[in-house]
């Protein structure tokens, strides 16, 4: 028997149905959960990127990223890790062939009808193709699971109208899309070990230097924070270039800013060959950081 039922593509912002497979199920209670999809597809704006409504027969899960998601009736029997390395796959797929314009600009309800043919077949895929065939795969979303856990809900949960949820007004949570990066270059792991070097150092100098001034002058005071600060600005340039962050372009001439005034303003604490040294350390992490985009489309969930 089938685990996955029936799928669809809808745009998060609206709910708007973009695209959907062919519906072969015609039971009552299968009918209702497509029913109790259609209303938890008005409101995926309201929660994070993956996500299960738990039925008796049936469960739904969706996945989203930007404004696209996919949505899947499944059994209960269908394994969780399976469902969402499904959805995966059929976003890839979805925004490979449709660019971003087309999918805002869509007016009407299944604008890429079309795309069904897709559905079926990566549907067909999951449904009949042994599982030891697509174990890496499944393991890698399983792990992504156990860290980052899909919001749970009940069926009954989405049929609640006006943001109002058992009596309580319901929590609205920003969309979390799964950005994945680039690999780490060897260039980037060189400037990584530089700047935990380049902390590292900061960080020895600070402390001594607060330790050996516990009468402390107003100037020893700048001494240590021109220290500290360019330490902090270091691990913080290692987070932006290890993960995707907001604004990261503001964030790195905000961190390199930093590093270069504190240098400037230990001059005397250090020779101009070690300014130097942890200024350019700083130019690198930063070239580094910027050139360290999203990754492209990496669907090697199967099909």
């Amino acid at each position: 028997m089938s685990m996955i039922l029936f799928a669809c593509v809808v745009r998060v912002r609206d709910g708007l149905p973009l695209s959907a497979s062919t519906d072969f199920y015609h039971s009552q209670d299968f009918l209702e959960c497509r029913r109790r999809l259609k209303t938890l597809a008005l409101r995926l704006a309201q929660y994070p990127g993956r996500g299960s409504a738990e039925g008796l027969d049936f469960n739904i899960h969706f996945s989203s990223s930007r404004d696209v998601a996919c949505m899947a009736i499944c059994s209960r029997q269908c394994p969780a890790a399976m469902a969402f390395c499904f959805l995966e796959t059929l976003w890839w797929e979805f925004t490979a062939s449709y660019d971003t314009t087309c999918i805002g600009l869509a007016s009407r309800p299944y604008a890429f009808l079309e795309f069904d043919s897709v559905i079926q077949k990566v549907k067909w895929h999951f449904n009949y193709v042994s599982s030891t065939q697509m174990e890496s795969s499944l393991e890698k979303i399983q792990e992504e699971l156990k860290f980052q856990p899909p919001v749970v809900l009940t069926l009954e949960d989405t049929d609640v109208a006006n943001g109002v949820m058992n009596g309580h007004p319901q929590m609205h949570l920003e969309p979390a899309p799964n950005f994945r990066m680039e690999p780490v270059t060897a260039l980037g792991i060189l400037s990584l070990i530089l700047n935990i070097m380049c902390a590292a150092l900061n960080l020895i100098r600070g402390i001594h230097l607060a330790e050996h001034s516990l009468q402390v002058a107003h100037e020893e005071i700048g001494n240590i924070l021109a220290f500290l600060i360019p330490f902090v600005a270091c691990i913080f340039q290692c987070y932006l270039y290890l993960f995707y962050s907001p604004a990261r372009t503001m964030k790195v001439v905000l961190m390199l800013l930093f590093i270069c005034l504190g240098n400037m303003y230990l001059h005397g604490l250090r020779n101009l060959w070690q300014i130097l040294f942890h200024i350019g350390v700083a130019f690198l992490s930063s070239y580094q950081i910027l050139t360290r985009q999203l990754q492209e489309k990496q669907s090697d969930c199967g099909v």
